[in-house]
């Protein structure tokens, strides 16, 4: 997963996989998907990202099943 930040046009990218796009959907005015031809979610796009979403801060933390 790669995560983009455009500064210039105050916009995230997320790109999930590097299928090719089959389709882009719009969510709302500022937020769209792309998805392969399998319905898969290729990547997400937020426009105006820094009011839209909290990109100053991003964080990943994989949590392990301990149950086995």
């Amino acid at each position: 997963m790669k995560i983009k930040y455009f500064t210039d046009t105050d916009t995230a990218l997320m790109e999930f996989s590097d299928h090719q796009v089959a389709q882009t959907k719009e969510i709302n005015e500022n937020i769209y998907i792309d998805l392969d031809a399998d319905g898969n979610l290729v990547s997400m796009t937020i426009e105006h990202a820094s009011s839209q979403a909290n990109i100053a801060e991003i964080a990943y933390q994989q949590i392990e099943n301990k149950a086995l």
